[in-house]
């Protein structure tokens, strides 16, 4: 007993060390969009330029994806971690610098590049060092950080913007990845690994690549991860368009988008092992808990009826609710059935195809809007992901079984 109290302290730090860092990775990130007004107007973009941004962004970050859990896996979370914080901090205080669509392009795709590391960085930490009842709960309070940053990050950047310049936005928001790097150093130094799961081992990828789970994983991701994207690239431009609000209230309707989205994060680490505990199997009980946010998001595309900005803003949050619901319970299910040493790239493989899927609708949605389509197309197809993914996952994968943790 005397040697737990130290180790859940450990534990808890760890959580909030992961919290505050993907919370970093998306306020970087959610910069540009919301910028998106004046950088237009000094820039002169056009909204197919503008989509080619977010598309650099999605491609570099899914070709970084395809080696970033070997990186993991080889180096260890906390030193993939740093050199990532390290690079994708750099990165964003590198678009104060940028002149030209080319050089902002430049500095997207180095952003990306680290900013990848994030999410197979955090799981693998999770898989590593918590013990597995603990995990559903730590990965939705993890999973619900980059809604933080990206309530936090429309409050606070348009003013800051309009204030001291648009250069002093990505600097300031840039920098504070060096002031979380001094904590992580700290802070990470005694954990160990949970049993006999080694921090740091070779993935074989033949086995990896030929494993079901691995392809149930990607495939849920591709099909999901898009409206993810979507919601974060297009949403400033959409309440600027549709309800004619400038970059100065922009803020309130995306912070109420993404509070209840990180409300959707942190409830859902609880409904899981509710069921659980109602003598539900693991198969049926994280399938009956993504059905529910899957039907929950029907209610997004319903945004594009109403002619009141707060009204969608609570219609889209309730599809991003939902998202972020979805999305913890793919997260926890690929901790619960692929084994820890393989974690990390079983979520990287699955980051590159949400990857890529989000690069297909940021890109399609510029070509919808330039072509006179609007939002329509878009909001249709977040309506029916969800279900789409639950479909595929039942195909793949008839029953959910946890993994041994140590088989390579």
């Amino acid at each position: 007993m005397a040697g737990a109290k130290p180790r859940n302290t450990a534990l808890m730090l760890l959580v909030g060390l992961l919290f505050v860092g993907n919370a970093l990775n998306y306020v970087d990130r959610q910069v540009l969009a919301l910028l998106k007004p004046t950088l237009e107007a000094e820039f002169h973009w056009s909204d197919a330029q503008y989509a080619h941004l977010g598309s650099s962004f999605q491609i570099a970050a899914a070709a970084a994806l395809l080696f970033v859990g070997w990186f993991v896996d080889r180096l260890g979370v906390r030193v993939a971690y740093a050199i990532a914080v390290t690079v994708w901090s750099a990165a964003g205080m590198a678009h104060a610098l940028a002149q030209t669509v080319q050089q902002f392009v430049i500095a997207r795709i180095v952003l990306a590049a680290g900013e990848s590391v994030s999410t197979p960085a955090g799981l693998k930490a999770a898989a590593v060092f918590m013990p597995p009842k603990e995990r559903n709960i730590a990965i939705g309070l993890v999973n619900a950080a980059p809604n933080i940053g990206a309530i936090i990050t429309p409050l606070l950047i348009p003013p800051f913007a309009l204030a001291f310049g648009w250069k002093a936005a990505f600097f300031v928001t840039g920098s504070l990845g060096f002031l979380w790097l001094v904590a992580w150093i700290a802070g990470t130094r005694k954990l160990r690994p949970v049993g006999n799961v080694p921090e740091r081992t070779r993935v074989n990828w033949g086995v990896l690549l030929g494993d079901r789970r691995t392809w149930a994983v990607i495939g849920v991701k591709a099909l999901t991860d898009c409206v993810w994207w979507f919601v974060l690239f297009w949403m400033p431009d959409y309440f600027n368009r549709a309800f004619g609000l400038g970059q100065g209230r922009l803020g309130w309707p995306i912070a109420i988008i993404f509070t209840l989205a990180a409300l959707g994060a942190v409830t859902s680490g609880a409904l899981f092992p509710i069921l659980r505990s109602r003598g539900f199997s693991v198969n049926t009980a994280r399938k009956s808990s993504m059905l529910f946010y899957a039907l929950v998001v029907l209610a997004m595309p319903l945004a594009l009826l109403t002619h009141n900005p707060w009204i969608a803003a609570m219609l889209i949050g309730l599809g991003l609710f939902a998202h972020q619901g979805f999305s913890t319970n793919i997260f926890a299910m690929t901790t619960d059935i692929v084994p820890a040493i393989r974690v990390a790239s079983v979520i990287a493989f699955g980051a590159v195809a949400g990857n890529l899927s989000g690069t297909a609708i940021i890109e399609f949605a510029g070509w919808s809007l330039d072509h006179g389509h609007g939002y329509a197309p878009m909001f249709l197809i977040c309506g029916g992901a969800y279900l789409a993914a639950l479909a595929f996952l039942q195909v793949m994968l008839p029953k959910l079984e946890m993994a041994d943790p140590e088989p390579n």
